[in-house]
């Protein structure tokens, strides 16, 4: 993704577009593979000497309290990224570690006010857990 439309992304969600938060979101845009904190660090900090870890944490925790980026929550452990806001759910391999969208499924409508018995839902997540297509062919022991 190009710098110009990590910029507009940034914008668009309130966000003032630093050269260092236009790295960030670009990196994620780009890799979709729903990298970590440390995964954006280590792909960025070669071109940013002067990028921290702090600083990555503060940029996509920010992202996601704007909505300009989703933050999934695996375990208590992990944390992972995503550029793709859209609502989808996402696939957890156990054995590998992988996360991956599952666009062809489609995400339970949030319910309204009233259905919800008074409360009110601004976001929802869904994620599988199982084995990815690659490590569901192997032998699992466990």
């Amino acid at each position: 993704m190009q710098a110009k439309e990590a910029s507009a992304i940034l914008a668009s969600h309130g966000i003032k577009p630093t050269l260092q938060r236009i790295a960030i979101m670009s990196y994620i845009l780009e890799h979709r593979i729903h990298p970590t904190i440390e995964d954006v660090y280590n792909g960025l900090v070669a071109n940013f000497p002067t990028l921290s870890r702090t600083t990555v944490y503060n940029t996509l925790r920010m992202f996601s309290e704007r909505s300009a980026a989703q933050m999934i929550t695996i375990d208590e452990h992990r944390v992972c990224y995503d550029g793709d806001t859209h609502p989808h759910p996402h696939f957890i391999c156990r054995k590998c570690g992988q996360v991956f969208d599952l666009m062809g499924l489609p995400m339970p409508v949030c319910p309204s006010r009233e259905e919800a018995d008074g409360f009110m839902i601004d976001e929802a997540q869904l994620y599988y857990k199982g084995l990815c297509p690659d490590c569901s062919t192997t032998t699992v022991e466990d």
